[in-house]
Order: C-alpha cells, then structure tokens, then sequence
C-alpha cells in the first residue's frame, strides 16, 4: 500500500500524468513569497467546497478565511531569522477559555467493539469502560465498582449487563447496580450503588465520549467530515496505541519533512532524495485551531490542505481531477485520544472517492500491518522525545529549533497550546508548559520473570509476547484492538497447527510405504504441508513481530 503518499494526502495509485494539479493562478511553476497570499486567497474560493452541518463542528477542508498573519520572523544572530520560525506574535500568547473535558473524544472504531466483553479505555488520567448491551447499545461508564474499586473492564456481560468479577455486582445500562448476590433476598440495593455515567455518540463509523460530568453534551462540537459523506468514499481504518504522549503523536504526525527520511521505501512514495523544503501558507488561526495549505516546493504548489480541530482531530485533504475530468477528494484523517502521560491512542483513516488498485489487491490485515511498520520506524524517535520533554520541564521553544521550510504546523500546534493548555491536565506548549501534578501510574499487573523480560525488551516484542502487555509490541499496540488482525492470527494460528500434524502422519507413512511412487507422492504432500506451514507462520509473525531498522546492531 503506498501508505506514505496517502499520509502526505498525494494520489495514491492514479496516473500523475492524467491529473490537473492545482497550481498558482499566474501559471508559473515556482511558488514565491510574493505570489503565496494571492494564490491562498483565490484557492480558497475554489478549493474544497464542503457544506456544514447544522448541528457540528466544521471538520473538512475549506475555510471562509481572511487572510492571517503569516508566521512571525524575528531578526536573530546571522541570518538564522531566515529559516528560523521566530517568537510568537501578541495574537499567540492570547489565553482562550477552555475546559478540557467539555470535548468530544474519539474512543474507538465502531466495527472493533467487541461484542462479547467490556472494553478498558482512559482520555488523560480517567478511566473508562465502554460495553454493547444485550440490544447492542453502547453505554460507558467510569471503570470503577463502587463497592471496592475493582475495574468493571476487567469483568464480563451477564444478559446484556456488566458484571465485576470481584464480586458479582451487576449494572444495568443507565448505571443502576440491580444484583448484588451477597444481600438478603428481601434487601433493597442501595441506591448509592450507581456508577458515574458518559455520554458517548456514534458518528460515521467512529464512537466519540463527552467528558465532562457537568456541562451537557454539545452537539455542535461532535465532529463531522464532508468527504466521508461524499458518494462512493471508502476508507480503510485502523487503531493502535502507542507509548508516547498524544501531543507529540500530533506533532509527528503533522510534519510531512520527516517522512522520505524516516520513512525511506517503506512503499515506492517515499524516497529520502525527495526530501526538500516546503511551502506553507497559514489561513485560519482560533481558539479550536488552525489551518492552511502546503506542498513540495519542486512542485510548485500548495495543493494540500491541513486543519486542525480540538481536542485532537487532524486531518489533512486534497482535490484532484481524473483523466476523465471527475473531481476526486482524497482525505487521511488522524483522531488521536490522550490516554495518560506518555502514552496515546489514534485512529488512522485514509481513503477517497477513488481507491488506490492496491487496497483492492492486497487483505486489510496486510495493509493494517503496513500502518504498524510506520508507525514502529518512528517510535523510537518520539519516545526519546517525550522523555526529554517530561525531564526538562520547559516551552518548547527552548527545546526546538523550528525552521520555516519544514515546520510550520509543528510551530502552530505548540502556540494553539500557549493559548489552551491552561484548561488541560497538562500540556507542552511553545512559550508555556504545565507539567503533571502526578507521576504516571503504572499498572503491574502481569508477573512473573516472562512479563518482566517482555517488558524490558520493546524493539524486539519481548519475550511471551502474545501474553505480557507491552506497547512497544505490534500484538497489543495493534492486534487487540483490531477484530480482523485479531481473527486473522487466531485463524492462521489454528492452520498452522493442522498442517503440522498432516506434515508429521505424511513423512510416517512415506517411511513405511514399499513403493517408490508413494514414497514420492508422500513426501511431495509432506513438503506442501511444511510449506502452508511456513506461509500461516509468516502472516502469524508479520502481524506480531516490530519492525527494526537494518542498520541497527541487535
């Protein structure tokens, strides 16, 4: 799957040379700091025309912008200030009202809950539990048993309800406790047995949570994307979780320079001698974001367009025109959920009106495992980078070294946070941090010599690594939370085992056979058996074992 075109928003599997690009409106090839503002200015008229709904956020590609002040250049020592992003303008350090929980956050992928168990999720430091009743409506609940605090995640589904497997107790979908086996018959359930209830909303394939326990759901906040409405647009969508915080997955994952170098032939688009500088042009700053166009500079364009939504949406969109004069919308869209320090989980969803030839080639679970080899080649870096964040406790302005040709949205994520951050349990921003007023907590729960070596052994899955919890490990950062890679190794596991034992009975009776053709023939079914065996245990290990960079001494 040519997964990197689709992260930069590019064509993914159409003819470039059948394509009308969207250039500048003087015809030139080459975009120029004094043509940016009038292209911007006459493409979003044109470009990406979506409607809104009445009732939600605006979360596709168009802006009604006027134009906003470019990125701040300040004159440093030499000529830094000409590739340097400078310090934030008075417009930056504006402080906005904000309160963290009273956001919609996306918990998980509609077609991934399972169907059978409840479901432990966090978004920052609270714990939840999401669970299908017995008519398949989804209710969420703080992952907590009022009787011992045991976590109902951890319990099972009786009849539609949720039980805690501590001790039995069972609540109904409004959180209502209705059985607790150790009172008397004629005893009455206290009615202060209750769980503390969340409002959660399912929309176009995705199920948001509401957090806060005071103000009402707003419904006007609950993301809606235009170009996953249009007539004929397919996705394929994934989850995974990762060990890092939500704001630097963001940052990464809004920064298109990194990737022909970290992500070098991963698929035939990115290629590290493509890397060069880019061309940026900011058209919308608020209080919930920002957003604006960019390209290649080689490519004399600024076709893409990123937008940014709080708490945690990002997406990033593109227009073509086919060869048979069709406009075509191609979207990659990023819902990223905070899950606690140093730790995050995000939503991946590329698709468009038209489909790349190799989505249709290749089973979902492969290019599912394509998505987890990105992600793993970027790991390292980010989890470095989150340690250095958490142990020098400053603005990332004196961390980073932002340049104009590269870092643009970077710059904006970190001065949106100056402006917010103060409503958030923590936060890193470009002139102000609030660091964690509590240390991560950390749950052991596995035991034993196995799940310590697992977990002291990221890069390469570990030991036991089908049992022991570990986020550095394709199996549960993916896996898990995936029902067709999750089915897909159960079933190439019970394969596997089939023909090792056909194997094992062929070779037997290839030893006792007289004759020489069935000799043959047995050996020949022996060998086909070793190689079905082979085959389920490579998609087995493809879909469990990291990737590791080659040149990397192991």
């Amino acid at each position: 799957m040519p997964l990197m075109e689709e992260i930069l928003g590019m064509e993914a599997g159409i003819d470039e040379s059948n394509l009308e690009d969207k250039v500048l409106p003087n015809g030139e090839g080459n975009v120029t700091p004094s043509n940016l503002e009038q292209a911007s200015t006459q493409q979003l008229g044109k470009n990406f025309e979506g409607c809104l709904s009445d009732n939600r956020i605006r979360c596709h590609a168009v802006t009604d912008l006027k134009s906003a002040p470019s990125l701040d250049q300040s004159k440093g020592e030499g000529d830094d200030h000409k590739v340097v992003i400078g310090p934030s303008s008075e417009e930056d350090r504006i402080v906005a009202d904000y309160n963290w929980t009273e956001e919609w956050y996306p918990l998980y992928l509609t077609k991934d809950v399972p169907d059978d168990a409840p479901l432990g999720l966090t978004v920052f430091d609270q714990q939840l539990v999401l669970y299908k009743d017995g008519n398949g409506l989804l209710h969420c609940y703080q992952d907590r048993c009022p009787y011992r605090l045991a976590k109902l995640s951890e319990g099972q589904l009786v009849d539609g309800r949720l039980e805690c497997l501590y001790h039995g107790w069972q609540f109904e979908g409004n959180g209502k406790c209705v059985k607790i086996p150790q009172l008397p018959a004629d005893a009455k359930i206290p009615r202060s047995a209750c769980l503390k209830t969340y409002e959660v909303k399912e929309s176009q394939g995705v199920i948001w949570v509401w957090m806060s326990q005071t103000t009402p759901p707003n419904p006007e906040k609950l993301p809606w994307f235009e170009n996953f409405s249009r007539p004929g647009f397919q996705d394929i969508s994934t989850i995974h979780e990762l060990p890092y915080d939500h704001s630097i997955l963001l940052e990464n994952l809004m920064d298109p320079a990194h990737v022909p170098i970290s992500h070098d032939r991963t698929d035939w688009s990115a290629k590290r001698e493509d890397a060069q500088p880019l061309l940026f042009e900011v058209t919308e700053r608020t209080d919930r974001g920002f957003a604006g166009w960019w390209g290649k500079e080689k490519e004399g364009s600024i076709a893409n367009f990123l937008r940014f939504d709080a708490p945690c949406v990002l997406q990033n969109n593109r227009e073509i025109v086919d060869k048979d004069g069709e406009k075509q919308y191609l979207t990659g869209l990023f819902l990223c959920r905070p899950t606690g320090q140093g730790k995050s989980m995000l939503i991946v969803r590329f698709g468009g009106t038209k489909r790349s030839p190799f989505t249709k080639i290749f089973p979902e679970w492969y290019l599912h495992q394509g998505g987890s080899k990105v992600f793993e080649q970027d790991m390292g870096f980010l989890s470095s980078q989150n340690e250095v964040l958490m142990k020098e406790k400053v603005p990332t302005k004196e961390l980073y070294l932002n340049l104009k040709y590269s870092d643009t949205w970077v710059a904006e994520y970190r001065k949106w946070m100056d402006k917010v951050g103060h409503g958030m349990p923590y936060h890193f921003g470009h002139s102000t941090i609030s660091a964690p007023k509590l240390p991560a907590v950390v749950e052991h729960a596995p035991a034993g010599l196995v799940a310590g070596v697992s977990a002291s052994s990221p890069a390469k899955g570990g030991l036991g690594t089908m049992h022991a919890p570990n986020l550095g490990n394709r199996y549960f950062r993916h896996v898990i939370h995936c029902k067709g890679c999750s089915s897909t190794v159960k079933a190439f596991t019970t394969w596997k085992n089939r023909p090792s034992a056909a194997a094992l009975m062929l070779t037997a009776l290839a030893i006792l056979a007289s004759s020489k053709q069935w000799k043959a023939f047995l050996l020949v079914s022996a060998t086909l058996c070793l190689g079905g065996i082979y085959a389920c245990s490579t998609v087995v290990e493809t879909s469990t074992t990291n990737f590791i960079r080659v040149h990397r001494r192991l």
